[in-house]
């Protein structure tokens, strides 16, 4: 059976449900938007416990990445990105659920080949194109004398 290019869009059109724009946006916006709250209201209250600005910085972010794999382990961020979407991957919580998120998935597959074996599968070209761009970008500042 041949499909013309005209008949398989009206199928794909008819069995994809429509995108409600104004919602996920709106949900990200608020849900992301949340998040840095959090964040800024964790600074604060580390600030007002007598850390300097380096180190209230530094919790804020072990804060956001247990809070984030905590709740990745509890199944409750996955629940939050299907309402959230985009906003739920604010950079640091979402990289801690991309890697916990598969560790979970194959942890019945034991502790070395499961859990480590798997921990980046999502995580780990990001990992990669980082490591190697700042070791680029390292080089070619350091050949050019531009720091």
């Amino acid at each position: 059976m041949t499909v013309s290019k005209k008949e398989y869009k009206t199928m794909a059109d008819k069995a994809s449900p429509p995108t409600k724009w104004g919602k996920n946006m709106v949900m990200a916006f608020l849900v992301g938007g949340g998040i840095c709250a959090l964040g800024q209201a964790f600074l604060h209250l580390y600030l007002y416990f007598g850390l300097d600005k380096k180190g209230a910085s530094t919790f804020v972010s072990i804060t956001l990445i247990f809070l984030s794999a905590l709740l990745t382990a509890l199944r409750i961020y996955d629940n939050i990105g299907k309402h959230a979407g985009a906003g739920s991957l604010v950079p640091i919580t979402g990289f801690a659920n991309s890697i916990v998120s598969p560790a979970m998935e194959f942890k019945n597959e034991g502790y070395v080949l499961g859990i480590g074996g798997k921990m980046f599968v999502i995580a780990g070209p990001v990992l990669v194109y980082g490591i190697a761009a700042s070791i680029l970008y390292g080089l070619i500042l350091w050949f050019f004398h531009l720091y």
